[in-house]
């Protein structure tokens, strides 16, 4: 069922959308987290990542309000322009953009680590090209296909995880002096040895345990019943997500090599299989099918970058052409032209810098945490300007913690220029997004209509 010639498809409920944002955010447990402890040691990832999921709580609780008050196909812009009106919508939606594109970037970069443990001697762009092919051709086939493959590859990666954790704790392979092993800096400890400095410069590692769960609201025109489903995934989401990231920043730290070889690994889970299942074919098995955990992020962000993409190109702030639907009622044009974008980023991460997932990992969370602040400030806007709006759902933590999320926010933002090699990326990021604002001011701000001022969620569409 659609609502217009340019609608979406009716079909996710609220395990379908549980699905699609664990199945987002669950290869953060699978790769990029692991950097973070080259960055501030195991005692630094791990207060960052109790910083970083008390940002994540608040900013959860904030969007499943907006979500059921303000239900589109657009997401964080769409909150960001009934607060503030299209301009500042469109900054939302470009960084929310960023975020999108780089992140299977990011993700691809973390699979094809894992296909070169598997498959000696492969080369990068190999990977990169056929797992965009596959999954860029699942969403454009439909949305049920998605959902229902979502469904499928995050609940065996959720088994892989359980699997690992089991194992680690059973065989003995966990040590906490294994967690420990990083040589620590004059004057500091074995739990922090970069010392505090080191808990900052690990927040941007941090944020890949959780990034992407907000993606969800850009599902709202696929989602039965909007209003209760979008903050029940949501809040079970994170729920789900806090528990896994504990688990395996603990475990995986703690085993074979300890914290120091975990980090500088491409394939931190298949060092962690080898270490609890020695060397046998069950640990060569458990690696393969942890590449689920990528898979099922790499499938769900394509879902969330062709919506978003589609949701901005109707709105009139991209070329209409990626507004376009396919046969399969699927914005088949934004999927590619995402998909190509994201290619694109890989093999320029590949030339201009020496490491590319955590070079592109640093670009996708700028271009998150600048949607976040945006999204938090609108919702303390909409609750200053619109205290009548009909709200089925509302923040246990209302404003307060909105401001806790934007002050975190910020922290994490700075952070993102502590490493000094992953700088370049993070500043072309934002080059391109002034490039961008000014292509919105010369060609497109015209095409775009100025929202009402009380509005409606038809009328945001």
């Amino acid at each position: 069922m659609t609502t217009d010639g340019k609608g979406l498809q009716k079909t996710a409920g609220w395990v379908h959308l549980w699905a699609l944002g664990v199945g987002g955010v669950i290869s953060g447990n699978f790769f990029g987290w692991q950097t973070g402890l080259l960055a501030g040691g195991f005692g630094g990832l791990l207060l960052a990542t109790v910083l970083i999921a008390a940002m994540y709580v608040c900013l959860v609780f904030s969007i499943a309000e907006l979500s059921a008050a303000l239900p589109d196909a657009g997401g964080f812009y769409n909150f960001t322009r009934a607060a503030f009106g299209k301009d500042r919508a469109f900054l939302n939606g470009l960084t929310d953009s960023i975020e999108y594109v780089t992140t299977p970037a990011v993700i691809v970069a973390g699979i094809a680590g894992y296909m070169k443990a598997l498959v000696p001697g492969t080369p990068d762009w190999l990977w990169w090209v056929v797992f965009y092919l596959v999954f860029v051709g699942i969403n454009v086939k439909g949305a049920a296909l998605t959902f229902r493959v979502s469904m499928a590859i995050t609940a065996l990666a959720a088994a892989v995880l359980l699997v690992f954790y089991s194992g680690a704790l059973w065989t003995g392979a966990f040590q906490w002096s294994n967690a420990l092993n990083i040589p620590p800096d004059p004057g500091a400890t074995t739990f922090l040895p970069k010392g505090w400095y080191g808990i900052f410069a690990a927040l941007p590692y941090a944020v890949w345990f959780y990034l992407a769960i907000e993606q969800l609201p850009l599902s709202a025109e696929e989602s039965y019943d909007v209003e209760r489903d979008m903050p029940r995934a949501l809040k079970y989401g994170m729920a789900t997500l806090l528990a896994l990231s504990l688990g395996t920043l603990v475990l995986n730290s703690g085993i074979g090599p300890g914290a120091r070889g975990v980090g500088e690994s491409a394939a931190p889970l298949e060092i962690g299989f080898r270490a609890v299942f020695s060397t046998n074919i069950a640990a060569w098995l458990l690696s393969a099918v942890s590449l689920t955990g990528l898979i099922a992020s790499f499938h769900s962000i394509i879902y969330a970058y062709g919506r978003l993409l589609f949701a901005l190109s109707r709105a009139g702030y991209l070329p209409t052409v990626l507004a376009s639907l396919g046969r399969w009622r699927t914005p088949h044009v934004a999927l590619i032209a995402g998909g190509a974008g994201g290619l694109l980023l890989c093999f320029l991460a590949q030339r201009y810098s020496t490491s590319v997932g955590p070079a592109l990992l640093n670009m996708a969370v700028f271009g998150a945490l600048l949607s976040y602040i945006l999204v938090l400030l609108s919702y303390l806007r909409l609750r200053t300007t619109r205290p009548d709006m009909r709200r089925p759902y509302r923040s246990p933590l209302g404003p307060a913690g909105a401001v806790v999320g934007i002050t975190l926010a910020l922290a994490c933002l700075a952070a993102t220029f502590a490493v000094p090699a992953f700088r370049p990326g993070v500043i072309g990021t934002a080059i391109f997004i002034v490039v961008m604002l000014a292509y919105y001011w010369l060609q497109r701000r015209q095409h775009v209509e100025e929202v009402p001022d009380a509005p409606a969620a038809t009328e945001l569409a």
